[in-house]
């Protein structure tokens, strides 16, 4: 008997049935809770945007650090997904204790990750932003929101690994709840710290670390009380090496390219740091809205590396077929029609986070220049996540590796000082879209034939 069919009500039958359904029940959930994790972020731009002592310093000091958080911990994060590919391919073959061991693999190393984390976020953090040209006003803020940041680090590892633990049964619903609980205390937080207390920007980096030790502790609590083959035992937290083989080996090409795009977002921010505080704090206001739809498409990726994952450990070529299509599809279409929303309404949605109108014209212009083509980024998302879960995670990774942080790298230094203007510096973002997103695309219909024929479908 395949174990996935004998366990809870949480779980969801992804090798059976309709897709297109279990899919937006798989994806709409997970969007929000990522929506739910950058409105922690949000929340502290908005509170020292209109709150702080110096508000358009403070604005930049949280917003410029983005690219650095992510640069810093996403080859980790990365490996959460290699974790979701393997339980998931465990489940798809209905092997319930391979798959439970796989759990105790990766809550583990989530741990050890954490604690890396914390050392490595606490030695770097002025390094990096000098080395980023962080204005003198911004710099001193932007360095204490980044070590407190990174002292939560742990908690943000259990958390993501949790997360990952959970949807590879389908269930998105729970890491949604815990988001829920962390973000309506970290609103209220931010509130009596920089309101109450004049903490200003100290004050958003304690509640966020506060917030995320809660999202964790729910999400272990979670595990914890799960009766199905993703139950969490404290007491048998280890690290199988054949688990951690096959995670690391799934999950650091993953890694690797979530670093590349950050890579990039870390010089694209280097220059655009030139342009002044203004635009440094316009472009920490819409970015908010960017991630915004970004996690439209990461929902649907996370749903096309899940279900793609079970499928293809069950052998079904077909179903791994209609995965992609209806992933693609769907993320295309939400992520353009949220995109548009916020360019339609931009000065409406600008003005929740600044009253400086200087600020509000460098983020309305990053808004139309961003958001227009943002559903593009489906193409090498999905297309990528297809094939982390038929095996190939280094192809998607090379292929970002030039399509992003290379071509970035040339638009930065060649092409944006021959026309050092704010807009010509952002439309590298949609320029490097195209171009990742077709070779990605290209290696999905080459390789996804290869895939099957090696299993023997």
């Amino acid at each position: 008997m395949n174990s996935h069919r004998a366990n809870g009500a949480r779980q969801m039958d992804m090798l059976s049935g309709t897709l297109a359904d279990k899919i937006l029940m798989f994806a709409i959930p997970l969007a929000a809770s990522s929506i739910l994790q950058q409105l922690f972020n949000s929340v502290d731009v908005a509170v020292v945007g209109h709150f702080a002592s110096d508000p358009a310093a403070a604005t930049a000091a949280v917003g410029c650090n983005g690219p650095v958080i992510n640069l810093i911990i996403n080859l980790f994060v990365g490996a959460s997904v290699g974790a979701n590919v393997v339980i998931s391919n465990h489940i798809g073959a209905g092997d319930g204790e391979r798959a439970n061991r796989a759990v105790h693999s990766a809550m583990t190393l989530a741990v050890l990750s954490g604690f890396l984390l914390l050392v490595i976020g606490l030695i770097v953090s002025r390094p990096i932003l000098t080395a980023m040209h962080t204005p003198d006003a911004v710099l001193g803020y932007a360095v204490d929101y980044l070590r407190i940041y990174f002292i939560g680090m742990p908690f943000i590892m259990v958390y993501n690994f949790g997360a990952a633990v959970l949807r590879s049964i389908g269930d998105t619903k729970r890491p949604l709840i815990c988001l829920v609980i962390s973000g309506i205390l970290n609103a209220i937080l931010n509130m009596i710290l920089v309101i109450a207390f004049h903490l200003d920007v100290e004050g958003v980096a304690i509640a966020t670390v506060i917030s995320n030790v809660v999202s964790s502790t729910l999400v272990v609590i979670f595990l914890i009380r799960e009766k199905s083959e993703v139950h969490l035992d404290l007491r048998r937290l280890s690290i199988s090496r054949q688990d951690l083989d096959r995670i690391l080996r799934i999950g650091i090409p993953a890694g690797l390219q979530s670093m590349v795009f950050s890579l990039s977002n870390v010089i694209i921010q280097s220059v655009l740091n030139g342009f002044g505080t203004s635009a440094v704090a316009g472009s920490a206001v819409a970015i908010n809205y960017e991630n915004f739809s970004y996690f439209i498409i990461s929902g649907f990726t996370q749903a096309a590396v899940t279900f793609t994952s079970q499928n293809y450990g069950a052998r079904n070529e077909e179903r791994c077929r209609r995965i992609f299509r209806i992933c693609m599809t769907f993320s295309v279409a939400f992520t353009a029609c949220l995109s548009w929303i916020f360019i339609l309404g931009r000065g409406f949605f600008a003005s929740f986070f600044t009253s400086d109108p200087e600020v509000m014209r460098y983020a309305m212009a990053r808004m139309i220049c961003i958001l227009s083509l943002n559903a593009l980024s489906s193409s090498y998302e999905v297309g990528g996540a297809v094939l982390r879960g038929i095996g190939y995670s280094m192809t998607p990774a090379l292929l970002t590796i030039f399509g992003t942080c290379v071509f970035r790298l040339f638009w930065a230094y060649v092409i944006t000082p021959l026309h050092p203007q704010f807009e010509v510096l952002l439309s590298v973002y949609p320029i490097s879209w195209v171009i990742t997103g077709s070779a990605v695309l290209i290696a999905y219909f080459i390789l996804r034939k290869r895939a099957f024929q090696k299993r023997g479908a």
